[in-house]
């Protein structure tokens, strides 16, 4: 804890000082709870003052000369009960009132809101033309007319396009779909066709053979094939799986889930020529340069 060093007279003065601000703020304190119990009674006397101020005045002025204490409390009683009949008064004129800027306030909106509503609809003009045209007798026929014509004065003018439309996103969703399934089976149908792929077996030299292939087949399903059958020629073959071989194409090796599919429909490209062709082609390297689009030999 700090502690004051220096002489005493200093230290004595202040010692002072600081009870002095003690005490002040202790009266302070003081002072301030006494203010809020004031202004707490203040609060309550003072929604009844104007009540009983009131009460006061005319009991004074409807009492004239002497009375007896009796006569003062029937009097003082009819007085109090006279002003709480008048005070309930004002207060039920007020609540009517309320009531009736609630009920005009209600009534603006509703009229704002069919008002809002009409915007798109000619409903006074075919009704005007309804009633020039027909002479309707029952309130029946009325209500049902009128009816009717709520059903048919949209405006034809106005665009909807923009607003949701369920009949009109189920067309789009059946016709979308009919696309699809349209689409999906003459992808099926060209995957189902065959070609001739033209392929050299090598090992160490080349051994050129062709089979034929749907075009939705994979390359591990051609390397099987392929394996079947140049195995009746190489015995070497005999233990080797389509795992074992490699499919190279353009200088590319060629992945076995891939199909010829993708290759045609997708008009790809290798480094030397395209992959989507299958057959036999000169070699553009040997003859030109390599950027020229030129079909070519595949190399496998």
């Amino acid at each position: 804890m700090a502690q004051y060093k220096g002489a005493a007279s200093e230290a004595g003065r202040a010692m002072q000082i600081k009870k002095r601000r003690e005490r002040e703020q202790e009266e302070l304190e003081q002072k301030k709870r006494k203010l809020e119990e004031t202004l707490k009674i203040n609060k309550i006397e003072n929604k009844f003052a104007v009540h009983y101020d009131a009460v006061e005045q005319q009991l004074k002025s409807s009492t004239i000369g002497l009375v007896t204490l009796n006569e003062m409390k029937a009097k003082q009683e009819d007085v109090v009960k006279e002003r709480e009949k008048e005070l309930a008064r004002k207060q039920r004129e007020k609540e009517k009132q309320k009531k009736r800027e609630i009920e005009a306030k209600n009534a603006e909106k509703k009229q704002q809101k069919e008002k809002i509503a009409k915007l798109s609809f000619n409903l006074e003009d075919d009704a005007e033309e309804e009633s020039d045209e027909e002479d309707i007798s029952s309130g029946e026929n009325e209500d049902s007319k009128e009816k009717e014509i709520l059903k048919m004065a949209k405006n034809p003018d106005v665009d909807t396009s923009f607003l949701p439309d369920r009949q009109r996103e189920e067309e789009d969703n059946k016709l979308r779909e009919e696309l699809r399934l349209e689409w999906e089976s003459k992808q099926e149908a060209i995957k189902l066709e065959e070609i001739e792929i033209t392929f050299s077996y090598w090992d160490g030299s080349g051994h050129r053979r062709s089979v034929r292939m749907k075009k939705g087949n994979t390359i591990y399903q051609f390397l099987q094939k392929t394996l079947d059958l140049l195995r009746k020629e190489f015995n070497e073959l005999r233990c080797v799986t389509a795992d074992n071989l490699m499919y190279i194409k353009e200088d590319l090796i060629i992945p076995h889930h891939n199909t010829f599919y993708d290759f045609i429909v997708n008009k790809a490209r290798g480094k030397s020529g395209p992959l989507f062709h299958f057959d036999v082609r000169d070699d553009v390297r040997l003859t030109s340069d390599a950027s020229v689009r030129e079909r070519g030999i595949p190399r496998r």
